[in-house]
């Protein structure tokens, strides 16, 4: 398959923000939507909105078929170059069968999202072969608080073409809004290593749905990123990984990659590296975790197909993004 990377951001161009699976929610002040639409302008981007983002029913979504609308024509429309989700939520898998994979191929650009987007991202890749991104979405640019840090790597992976080097944050909030900041302990060493390979995952759990599907990343010479909510606790967490330990070609991943879990996952240091050690395909790999992605913040954006290096090597652990 055809690796297709979407062309840079470069200032003046003009975002997207779409629902392929949460709507707006009234929580989401107008408040914190001005204040996200401000921290994109003032990356130099133009900020509009898909027609059906604020539709509702009760399962926080809307039709397949108007986010089908709203994605399509955000692929469709020349002008637009970044096609951001509003947040994550549980209904994006529904879209994979009816999308329209030429459109998204003959009109490559980039598609950013996190949570279950995971599973948008990874199919339109596995699909396609265009480099997707996950990474902050667009409700994450109301967040008050450990801003900088995400604005940094968003800006540093979608706007330019050097290698970043991944490194911890130095404070975390448990959830997006939160204000209380908490200092952060680094990353986790969990095998010391060295690999190269194409970045795929993001969460967990939205992951393992593409499971059997033809919207299934090949896991075959991968880096897997993985990271989880709080509704998943430590034993789900495991039953999640050994699902996918389970996957046919899973013997040829070159790495993982842990997000930081929030404290009401419970999981420890400790507890992780007990998970690990009971599952020995696991043994010769390099695992880090506590990575600044996932349902804290602050968070990075990576490319889901794109080239990772991952060193591990205690303290002086880091993540090079080389293809992006």
């Amino acid at each position: 398959m055809k690796v297709i990377f979407p062309p840079k951001l470069k200032r003046g161009v003009h975002v997207r923000v779409v629902a392929p699976a949460k709507s707006f929610l009234p929580t989401f002040t107008e408040e914190k939507k001005l204040r996200a639409i401000q921290r994109l302008e003032d990356l130099g981007l133009q900020v509009s909105f898909g027609k059906y983002v604020y539709e509702i029913d009760e399962f926080e979504s809307t039709t397949i078929k108007h986010r089908l609308v709203d994605l399509h024509d955000a692929f469709a429309d020349k002008k637009v170059q970044l096609i951001l989700a509003v947040h994550g939520g549980a209904t994006s898998n529904q879209l994979l069968k009816y999308l329209d994979y030429d459109l998204i191929k003959n009109n490559p650009k980039i598609l950013c999202g996190m949570s279950d987007i995971t599973a948008l991202a990874n199919a339109i890749y596995t699909k396609t072969g265009l480099v997707t991104y996950s990474g902050p979405g667009f409700t994450i640019f109301g967040a008050e608080k450990q801003t900088d840090y995400t604005m940094s790597y968003f800006e540093q992976c979608l706007f330019a073409d050097e290698i970043i080097g991944v490194h911890a944050s130095d404070f975390f909030c448990n959830k997006r809004f939160d204000k209380e900041e908490i200092k952060s302990d680094g990353f986790w060493a969990m095998h010391n290593g060295r690999a190269v390979g194409r970045a795929i995952g993001g969460n967990l759990i939205t992951l393992n749905l593409l499971q059997g599907s033809d919207f299934m990343p090949n896991l075959s010479g991968s880096i897997v990123f993985l990271e989880d909510n709080a509704k998943e606790n430590i034993r789900a967490v495991e039953n999640h990984l050994q699902s996918l330990i389970n996957q046919k070609m899973f013997h040829k991943v070159s790495g993982i990659i842990f997000g930081r879990f929030q404290s009401d996952s419970n999981m420890t240091k400790m507890l992780l590296k007990k998970i690990i050690k009971t599952k020995k395909e696991l043994d010769n790999i390099p695992i880090l975790a506590n990575v600044d992605f996932g349902h804290t913040t602050p968070m990075i954006t990576f490319p889901i197909g794109g080239e990772v290096e991952l060193i591990v090597k205690g303290k002086g652990s880091v993540i090079h993004m080389i293809k992006h």
